[in-house]
């Protein structure tokens, strides 16, 4: 072989190895690529579903409000022919329930013991049973 065609075939084989180390970086560099294209589409894919839940949030916010207000306008019509009906039947106003009146009568309940009557309480070591003079049938302790 001569010089000139030793140096066209190196030529030639340095082009190829070059083009295959190219296109292995080519291969390796893009597959991060790849991922960050599939990471960006995702991501749209979740800011369109968070933008959809937002708005069907607000409709449904909408819509709790307008059941509201419909509730709150029969509370007050039904009160009104309360009024009327009242009115009409010659009786009193119905009164609405005092609450604090309530609280202020059960001030005289006795609170809650956990104990006996009498001087010897349910934790005595005697207690429940009968002394040797009286016969009668054996009873379970009171809890």
């Amino acid at each position: 072989m001569e010089q000139g065609n030793i140096n066209w075939v190196l030529a030639i084989a340095c082009l190829l190895a070059g083009v295959g180390i190219g296109a292995l970086g080519y291969h390796l560099l893009n597959g991060g690529a790849r991922t960050a294209q599939k990471l960006r589409q995702r991501l749209a894919e979740r800011d369109r579903e968070l933008s959809e839940l937002r708005t069907g949030l607000g409709e449904h916010f909408e819509r709790a409000e307008g059941l509201l207000d419909a509730l709150l306008a029969n509370g007050q019509s039904l009160q009104q022919e309360m009024h009327d009906s009242a009115a009409r039947f010659g009786s009193s106003q119905p009164r609405k329930p005092d609450f604090q009146q309530a609280d202020e009568t059960s001030d005289d309940v006795n609170a809650p013991r956990d104990y006996a009557d009498g001087n010897r309480g349910t934790l005595s070591e005697d207690f429940g049973l009968k002394s040797r003079g009286e016969e009668s049938p054996a009873q379970p302790p009171r809890y």
